[in-house]
């Protein structure tokens, strides 16, 4: 049984390009490149609260420097662990994060139910993406990809039918990528 979490709605105020991704992976996502220059969502306390509407977790975490101490430090283990093989440090990183909290289950009135809980609130956004990472990498490691676009740092989790997907966006990536081949192509007059 997974934790629960409320579904992801984009918060207007939310200027990444690409959103809804799992959670491990949206919060990795609240780093990208826009016409060549670096964004981070997370630079700040105010950024947090787009990225916990976002996600649906503004109800259950605050927006506060702890949090986004905590996030941020934990989107740094997630993007070692997805683009560097899951170096041994990052590992141990990701299970002190883990150690932070637990699954609580209980029957409710619709039937069981479960409840993540953490020592430190500040902690719960970061132990949900964690707890999420670990699902990912049991069901489908293989569909958790990078963007790829040179340029692009954005990562997805690949639902396509027969998993070929290679960008974050087909409209901006992908097309990105169609006419640096076309211009190739009718510079050197093939």
């Amino acid at each position: 049984m997974q934790p629960e979490t409320e579904p992801a709605r984009r918060d207007p105020a939310d200027p990444r390009p690409l959103v809804g991704e799992p959670l491990c992976l949206d919060l990795l996502n609240t780093r990208w490149v826009e016409d060549g220059v670096r964004r981070d969502l997370l630079d700040s306390v105010d950024g947090l609260a787009v990225w916990l509407r976002s996600a649906g977790l503004d109800g259950r975490a605050a927006a506060d420097q702890a949090t986004l101490d905590a996030s941020v430090r934990t989107r740094e283990i997630l993007l070692a662990l997805v683009d560097e093989g899951s170096p041994p440090e990052a590992v141990d990183a990701l299970n002190l994060v883990l150690e932070r909290g637990a699954l609580h289950y209980r029957l409710g009135p619709g039937g069981p139910e479960s409840r993540p809980r953490t020592g430190d609130p500040a902690w719960l956004p970061s132990w949900l993406a964690a707890a999420d990472y670990l699902r990912l990498m049991t069901d489908s490691p293989e569909r958790v990809k990078p963007c790829a676009h040179p340029d692009c740092v954005l990562h997805f989790h690949d639902t396509s039918k027969n998993g070929t997907r290679r960008w974050c966006s087909m409209a901006v990536c992908g097309n990105r990528a169609k006419a640096a081949r076309h211009y190739e192509r009718a510079k050197t007059g093939r």
